[in-house]
């Protein structure tokens, strides 16, 4: 467990009310993976709460949203993690694809941040309202990520488990065998009530392979894995 605290309360369009959270290195957590967070002086708080990082710092990390409503700026809070499966793009990444089916583009901000440093080109695909991007990222809208296959040496996806079948749709992949034409993976959101202490089940995906926990197996989970099979 580690110890950390609410540096500043944000609100921004696009992605909501987020945290910036001070706290020591090895408690950061990396693009895809999550942290169980809680503050003691939240007593009306009976859970922890999964957060993930919408950017990465020397000194902490910004929480995306949601953040519990209680926190406030100089809050205590407990830390365990970081836990799960987060994104593995390659090491000599030039070509990166991002594509967003959820509400926000928290999730992937740290795996732009990174690629930009590294001079990489950052293609976004998304059909969200987009508010102080990047110049370098070149904007698509979803309806022709296909390309994003055929161009991209790596494939983020961030979306909820309902949107599996409009990713397949997206894709044009009806029937999938054993690869894609890129590394391609996804961040799956889940309730992670339990945050893989009690293995209680509410986060399970279907894969390929059966039913799989998020918080444990995931949140991230190969992109073939999740798509119909062949």
């Amino acid at each position: 467990i580690y110890e950390g605290m609410v540096r500043e309360i944000q609100w921004q369009v696009g992605l909501g009310r987020t945290a910036w959270i001070e706290c020591p290195k090895a408690a950061i957590p990396a693009p895809g993976r999550y942290v169980m967070a809680w503050s003691p002086e939240d007593a009306d708080a009976p859970l922890a709460t999964p957060l993930f990082a919408a950017r990465i710092e020397a000194g902490g990390f910004q929480a995306a949203a949601p953040i519990p409503d209680a926190w406030e700026p100089g809050a205590r809070l407990e830390l365990r993690g970081p836990l799960g499966k987060g994104f593995t793009p390659l090491a000599n990444l030039r070509r990166l694809a991002l594509a967003s089916l959820d509400e926000n583009l928290a999730h992937l901000l740290p795996l732009m941040q990174h690629a930009l440093e590294q001079e990489a080109a950052v293609a976004l695909f998304t059909d969200q309202a987009l508010t102080n991007l990047p110049s370098a990222v070149e904007a698509n809208p979803l309806e022709v990520l296909q390309e994003a296959l055929t161009w991209a040496d790596y494939l983020a996806v961030d979306l909820p488990p309902q949107a599996i079948p409009e990713l397949s749709r997206l894709l044009e992949v009806k029937r999938v065998g054993g690869a894609l034409p890129c590394p391609a993976q996804a961040l799956v959101h889940q309730i992670m009530p339990c945050g893989a202490l009690a293995g209680c089940g509410a986060c399970a995906v279907e894969t390929r392979l059966g039913w799989k926990l998020a918080c444990n197996d995931g949140p991230v989970f190969d992109l073939i894995d999740l798509l119909p099979k062949g």
